[in-house]
């Protein structure tokens, strides 16, 4: 009997599209295609434009183009999530129907003073933990109008994974988040609903991002556990900061990429993945050694 073939490798990128792509979100990119072509896989462009106030009209138009120039395209035409509310919401209404989400009327302002009230304080940068003030088994909404969907954590909500760069992660997400949210006050979809469907409905083996969306990870195989969907292996690439330590982000005003010369820029954010790639002329030649040297430093990801 023959083996079995592995699976296909389907990898993508994900763009918000607030603004131009930047150093730090083109290392992520640049990661994502990479692992794709050393692994024989199919490549897709994402448009995560489900947080509609924060996008910027003709910012996506200047991201697929940015990408084309940098010769990073994908297999087939990119999907947007502005465009698939109903698998989120039959999302929505299966855990709703197993018990596993419930709606929630608290504020912002309103879990602060909950956590104040236990000495829990907030911090910088740290999740907002939900006391659970909504869940059902506390007496639910006490007769105020609901605001947001939330997820009911089961009692084990500690969750190990594996990334193929940072190693062995454990989060307990009772602690570190409590019950988060699935759809939000404003009545959009939540990021970790959103993400979750469509790795599972594009069929997502393999997700290359930034590190700073590691720690979402531990929620996303939560949602994929409670909807019964896979779990993609993951790989979180290094950071590109700014002058004072912070993360390089649209939301801190990072300026757009030079593409005067395309390959130099490919060369910039291969080396921050630790390719050591000399610069060239041609964006293809560039990309080209870029695999071989990919393929060389991270083994098959299966």
């Amino acid at each position: 009997m023959n083996p079995r073939p592995p699976p296909l490798y389907v990898g993508r990128f994900a763009p918000s599209p607030t603004g131009p792509l930047h150093a730090g979100s083109l290392v992520a990119a640049l990661a994502s295609w990479l692992d794709a072509r050393a692994h024989g896989g199919r490549w897709l462009v994402r448009i995560e434009d489900v947080d509609t106030p924060r996008c910027v009209p003709g910012a996506e138009a200047e991201i697929l183009s940015q990408l084309d120039q940098l010769g990073l395209r994908p297999d087939v035409p990119p999907l947007r999530q502005s465009e698939r509310g109903a698998l989120y919401q039959a999302a929505l209404d299966r855990l709703q129907q197993d018990g596993m989400a419930y709606p929630c009327a608290c504020t912002r302002q309103q879990i602060v003073a909950a956590n104040s009230a236990r000495g829990l304080l907030p911090s910088r940068h740290a999740e907002l933990v939900y006391p659970g003030t909504c869940r059902p088994e506390n007496g639910g909404l006490h007769d105020r109008r609901a605001r947001s969907w939330r997820l009911h954590l089961p009692a084990a909500a500690l969750v190990d994974w594996h990334d193929r760069r940072l190693g062995a992660q454990r989060q307990a997400v009772d602690r570190a988040v409590g019950d988060f949210v699935l759809r939000r006050a404003d009545g959009l979809w939540a990021y970790q609903l959103a993400v979750v469907v469509d790795d599972a409905a594009q069929g997502v083996t393999h997700v290359v991002r930034g590190e700073d969306l590691a720690d979402n990870t531990a929620r996303q195989i939560l949602l994929q556990r409670a909807l019964g969907l896979p779990t993609p292996r993951y790989l979180h690439t290094p950071l590109v900061r700014a002058a004072d330590g912070e993360k390089l982000s649209k939301q801190h005003g990072a300026p757009a990429l030079h593409l005067s010369d395309p390959a130099a820029t490919l060369a910039t954010a291969g080396a921050v993945l630790g390719l050591t790639v000399p610069r060239d002329r041609s964006v293809r030649a560039w990309l080209d050694r870029a695999i071989l040297a990919w393929r060389a430093a991270h083994a098959a990801p299966d």
